[in-house]
């Protein structure tokens, strides 16, 4: 045990008030002798103990009282002022540690609850540029087809439905000027799996000659339902089939969806 904690261990002053065994005085004795640090704390607890029985009625008498204050003046020079219990400055740094330990544990509770407040931030700006993305994306999407819509030159052909689907619509704008060609396909319905609308520009004589000037491909994912087609140089008419994925080189009219004049 190290000299300095076996000072604030307390034994030294239960040596002093006789509280200790034969054994335990010897060795507190002996450890007196070594070190000479621990006699002087010793002779500092005695003459403690001195003055504090100074400031109230001593249990001896006053003669003997008197007698043994003489005695240690004599040895050791005036009674001294009584001294703080060195074991006070042992509490004190625990409650500090303790102080400390809370502390950090507050500051630790604070950085993680501010971290997480960012990481929040950061995921709800994520979320929000994405859905901005998404609305200006939309939003040009808007824009081109009204500008397809509107552009008078382009020549506005309305396919109905037929037998196959009576409620089914279409409409081409066509501009035969520049032969751009685009559908708008809102009117027909989603078609089943491995299937796509095919769209024809038609001659209507001196025989029936179709065309074909493309596919309506991704329907589900064009939330627009305007599709450009290929260039159309001449047609008196436009129809949109319904073929098996990748299209097919003549129209099946069995699955003639929609149909209109130019």
């Amino acid at each position: 045990m190290e000299t300095q904690e076996y000072i604030d261990s307390g034994i030294l002053e239960l040596y002093v008030y006789g509280l200790l065994t034969e054994t335990e005085n010897l060795e507190v004795a002996e450890m007196a002798k070594k070190h000479t640090v621990i006699e002087q704390e010793i002779l500092s607890i005695e003459k403690a103990i001195v003055a504090l029985s100074s400031s109230f009625s001593p249990f001896h008498s006053v003669a003997n009282f008197e007698k043994i204050k003489a005695r240690l003046e004599l040895k050791h020079g005036k009674v001294v002022e009584m001294k703080p219990a060195s074991n006070w400055s042992q509490y004190v740094g625990w409650a500090a540690a303790v102080v400390l330990l809370l502390g950090l544990g507050y500051q630790t509770l604070q950085l993680t609850e501010t971290r997480e407040a960012i990481a929040t931030v950061g995921n709800e700006k994520n979320k929000i540029q994405r859905d901005f993305a998404y609305l200006d994306q939309q939003h040009k999407e808007t824009e081109k087809s009204l500008t397809i819509v509107r552009d008078i030159k382009n020549t506005g052909v309305t396919l109905g439905g037929q037998t196959v689907s009576p409620t089914s619509f279409a409409k081409v704008y066509w501009n035969k000027d520049t032969k751009t060609t685009y559908i708008d396909a809102k009117g027909l319905p989603e078609p089943p799996k491995g299937m796509v609308y095919q769209v024809w520009a038609l001659k209507l004589s001196p025989v029936l000659t179709p065309t074909s000037i493309g596919l309506l491909e991704d329907f589900a994912s064009n939330d627009q339902k305007i599709f450009a087609v290929s260039q159309t140089d001449s047609a008196e008419a436009f129809g949109i089939t319904l073929e098996p994925a990748g299209g097919s080189l003549t129209p099946t009219m069995e699955q003639l969806y929609t149909l209109g004049k130019v």
